[in-house]
């Protein structure tokens, strides 16, 4: 699959292709070949066989528009939009909201700056629920889906480990 990608405001040219169960994904002349497992609704574990078996945790969160989703990385957060070609974070030219109860976890370990939710609140998909803080960066954590909050269990203040419950959306 050939595709446009918007990281971080700069257009990149990815194929991905599935070889012997692993993605092949090529890019700006570098491929990189990655085992790649769901560890929850939110989060990717990304496994590089052919870099010594180093990995990542890769927490994804909808992003503020439509197609568009975030990528949060030990690093920091990256907004990724596709711009065309293959089937890449939604249908068509929306992005697929999640469905059922969701869990909106820490994708790294951080403090809690702000709770922007609370219990019983309404969100739309893509709105702020809450900020962390990771190495220096506020990481805002979005709402998968169109719900009601039915719980916060943490505060402004407090220090997360990454997989930490931070909102529950329903």
């Amino acid at each position: 699959m050939e595709l446009q990608i918007d990281i971080g405001g700069r257009i990149h040219a990815v194929t991905v292709e599935t070889r012997d169960g692993l993605c092949e994904v090529t890019s700006l002349g570098q491929t990189w070949m990655v085992d790649v497992a769901a560890i929850d609704a939110s989060t990717l574990s990304l496994i590089f066989p052919d870099r010594g078996c180093a990995s990542l945790e890769a927490g994804l969160a909808a992003g503020i528009s439509p197609g568009a989703f975030d990528v949060h990385l030990a690093g920091g957060t990256t907004s990724v939009r596709r711009l065309g070609g293959g089937r890449f974070g939604g249908r068509g030219t929306q992005a697929a909201q999640a469905v059922g109860t969701q869990q909106v976890l820490a994708p790294m370990p951080g403090k809690v700056l702000r709770v922007l939710v609370k219990a019983g609140d309404q969100v739309k998909a893509r709105q702020g629920l809450v900020v962390v803080e990771a190495m220096k960066m506020e990481n805002e954590l979005r709402s998968p889906k169109d719900g009601r909050v039915v719980d916060v269990p943490v505060a402004e203040g407090m220090s997360v480990e990454a997989g930490r419950l931070l909102v529950v959306v329903e």
